[in-house]
């Protein structure tokens, strides 16, 4: 139902005016009792959208897709996308549907769609509904990257539905309403490309050149700068994961975003024994997407990306395919460029002079040690203060820290740079599922404690020490799941 709410809301199509051969309308699900689970109310101001008023009838019936401001169309997207490497020419979104897109207070325009809002012709034989602790999984996670540093999609808020969703067992259902900067991915342009219409093609990448990458247009080739600028935006992307120690867990190619922002919360978690092998999916069996192989499969989606625009790169396949491998030289530039200075300012230097070696040296230690990433280097800056006593009390065996310490401490680093960019609190995995169970059972109190202590996570604070604590020795072995 298309209505004026009391509250107007400028939502666009622009996504379905552009490219309606990749859009299907669709509306979303009517919940039977909707409820407010969390409101992310700093977003919603964000996106010029009254808090209190998200939280009345008509806000929540908007939430929820039901209430549809005049000029908007919801749609379902289409796309392609290699999952765990094997390509699949029609996915789409099979329960999600984009309202529309809004211009936030800085007039750029994000979209709002939604998450579990019932099944679309893309579900391919699933419901379409989504369960109360996936959707406030990605809450949490989104917004603590966000607070991170990390571009990511945000969640404005997960509304519980009243209708039961049956997995393994019957679990409380809910919606998550997202904001994206576009949900143009690596797989909308497989779809396009896939579909053999040149003109769709053409259109699909001037439209993301117009929302993500402007400068490109003016290019001697705009669709050779359109890849260049977004494997710099992937290469910068996956560097700040690697920094801290996040695990996407499915990096399929309808998972990479043209924006370069972090999308799909799903088997993702937070390393924390140092291991480049680290794995959490419970589908991943061969560490396709293991922590330390997340460089090497972005740029293998990137390829994949690569292979769509070469005909828009130029008329000749062979200089075409030229072209986007010197262009796709900018994947390590950026990459280092990213990843070698947030090292060396975890470490508190400023200047690359033997920071290097020292930097191999130890992620050695920290493998063989198996040491909490996180702790560790939050503790350093207190070594770094003259008390290394924390930090060697998380290694079994001090030895080689201990050769290591007085060189890096030779360098001169910064405690305070090393405290504002080295996090006390991230999504630890036992926290999170602590969280979300709790919330299951209908207990939002943990949700909104954890929420505290990941929105400010370089702060730290008292009565809060659980949170900057490993995951306990009876935790056992995390594997996360898909959520669907």
């Amino acid at each position: 139902m298309s209505v004026t709410p009391h509250m107007a809301v400028a939502l666009q199509d622009r996504f379905l005016r552009d490219l309606p051969e990749m859009a299907v309308r669709w509306q979303a699900e009517t919940p039977p009792d909707a409820r407010l689970l969390v409101l992310n109310g700093r977003l919603a101001a964000e996106l010029g959208l009254d808090p209190a008023w998200l939280r009345g009838p008509d806000g929540l019936r908007f939430l929820v897709g039901n209430l549809v401001p005049d000029g908007a169309t919801p749609v379902a997207q289409a796309y392609a996308g290699h999952q765990f490497g094997g390509f699949v020419p029609r996915l789409g979104d099979g329960r999600a549907l984009l309202l529309g897109e809004l211009a936030d207070e800085h007039g750029h325009l994000r979209d709002i769609a939604l998450k579990g809002s019932g099944p679309t012709p893309f579900a391919r034989g699933g419901d379409g509904l989504a369960a109360t602790g996936p959707m406030l999984r990605e809450y949490l996670i989104s917004e603590a990257m966000h607070a991170l540093g990390v571009p990511t999609t945000r969640s404005l808020a997960v509304v519980g539905t009243g209708r039961p969703v049956q997995r393994d067992t019957e679990l409380p259902g809910a919606l998550l309403t997202r904001v994206a900067g576009s949900h143009l991915r690596v797989g909308s342009f497989q779809y396009a490309a896939a579909s053999g219409d040149a003109d769709l093609l053409r259109r699909l990448a001037d439209h993301a050149i117009a929302r993500h990458y402007p400068a490109a247009a003016a290019a001697q080739r705009p669709y050779l700068a359109l890849f260049e600028a977004v494997v710099g935006a992937q290469a910068s992307l996956t560097a700040r994961w690697m920094l801290i120690g996040f695990v996407h867990g499915v990096m399929n190619t309808d998972n990479m975003t043209i924006s370069g922002e972090t999308i799909d919360y799903g088997p993702c978690a937070f390393m924390e024994a140092y291991d480049p092998e680290t794995v959490f999916s419970s589908i991943d069996f061969w560490g396709r997407y293991a922590y330390g192989n997340q460089p090497a499969v972005a740029g293998w989606n990137l390829a994949r990306f690569a292979e769509t625009l070469l005909p828009l790169i130029s008329e000749s396949t062979e200089e075409a395919v030229g072209l986007a491998e010197e262009s796709f030289g900018v994947f390590h530039t950026r990459y280092d460029a990213v990843w070698a200075p947030g090292m060396r300012a975890k470490l508190g230097l400023s200047a690359d002079a033997g920071a290097a070696h020292l930097i191999d040296e130890l992620l050695a230690l920290l493998k063989a040690g198996r040491v909490d990433y996180t702790s560790f280097f939050r503790h350093l800056g207190r070594a770094a203060r003259g008390d290394a006593g924390p930090t060697r009390e998380l290694f079994d065996d001090t030895a080689g820290f201990d050769d290591w310490l007085p060189r890096w401490r030779a360098l001169d680093p910064d405690p305070e740079s090393m405290d504002r960019t080295n996090p006390v609190y991230i999504p630890r995995n036992h926290l999170v599922e602590e969280t979300l169970s709790a919330a299951t059972d209908g207990d939002l109190e943990p949700l909104e404690r954890l929420l505290e202590a990941l929105t400010a996570p370089y702060d730290e604070r008292p009565g809060l020490q659980r949170y900057a604590a490993p995951a306990p020795e009876d935790f056992g072995a995390y594997r996360t799941f898909c959520g669907t």
